[in-house]
């Protein structure tokens, strides 16, 4: 069996500075978009909701910053919290 260098010998995710590959496909593809639309049309919103997609999918030990907000989420408002005294 041939083994490689690479992490995990070629199993772990393409990782990308602080986004996964697909992500930061994805944020350039979505930038440029935004920028045309600035240029052309004026308008912030694109470049708004290309920043807060790069900010939620900033990834630190195989999670995301948006997998935390729903994990946060899930357990203090969602889900019923169950105490027991003793």
């Amino acid at each position: 069996m041939t083994q490689y260098i690479y992490p995990q010998n070629l199993k772990a995710t393409a990782n990308l500075w602080l986004w996964s590959l697909r992500d930061f496909v994805i944020l350039a593809v979505a930038a440029l978009l935004s920028v045309l639309a600035l240029v052309q049309l004026h308008i912030f919103l694109p470049a708004v909701a290309v920043l807060c997609y790069g900010f939620l999918t900033i990834r630190m030990d195989d999670t995301t910053v948006m997998d935390f907000m729903r994990y946060a989420v899930r357990y203090l408002i969602s889900t019923q919290q169950y105490f027991e005294w003793r």
